[in-house]
């Protein structure tokens, strides 16, 4: 086993954004910046996806909102985070999303559908998305510090997995970073 080395002081212990971007554009299965308004499917989406990240952070919470898209293009499911108000530390946009979807459906595996998200997915929340079967996940701002769709780690798209999905990122990657720098500079 070789010996965990520390992070020479002064140097991030995560990715740059440009890295990320980097890694992304080699990708085989992500389409890093290819992802924009025009796409009406999950250009409105997003727009409901950061409506409801807006009004979780109104209520305290941390500003994610998550959107689960048919196959058709139209909306299964969405949820904001709720973790302070439900007591409950799995109660992440993504998870909350991807439960309504399954119930709405009448199943759990979301084969074809895809979830359009403001904040790249956390471990938890990538594990849950590869065993619902999503086809592809939109994202607006990485996350680099927990992301797990590429930015700090890549679960969505290991081999080792026996299911892969899509990711595409950047989409009004600005305004979801906006709205969680604004939320953590009035708590800070």
């Amino acid at each position: 086993m070789r010996p965990r080395t520390a992070t020479p002081v002064g140097r991030r212990p995560w990715p740059t954004r440009a890295t990320v971007a980097d890694r992304h554009q080699r990708s085989p299965t992500c389409k890093a910046g290819s992802v924009s308004l025009t796409d009406e499917r999950y250009g409105a989406a997003m727009d409901r996806a950061l409506t409801l990240a807006r009004t979780a952070g109104e209520q305290g919470e941390v500003p994610v909102g998550a959107v689960v898209l048919a196959p058709d293009g139209r909306i299964l499911a969405e949820a904001a985070n709720a973790r302070e108000a439900e007591h409950d530390p799995t109660a992440h946009a993504e998870v909350r999303a991807l439960r309504a979807a399954g119930a709405a459906l009448g199943r759990s595996h979301l084969d074809g559908c895809t979830l359009v998200v403001t904040l790249e997915p956390c471990t938890m929340c990538a594990g849950a998305i590869q065993l619902a079967r999503l086809a592809t996940v939109v994202l607006g701002a990485w996350e680099p510090r927990t992301g797990a769709c590429g930015s700090v780690r890549d679960i969505l798209r290991d081999p080792r997995a026996n299911h892969r999905v899509e990711v595409r990122a950047g989409l009004r990657a600005a305004e979801s970073e906006a709205l969680l720098r604004s939320f953590f500079a009035e708590r800070r």
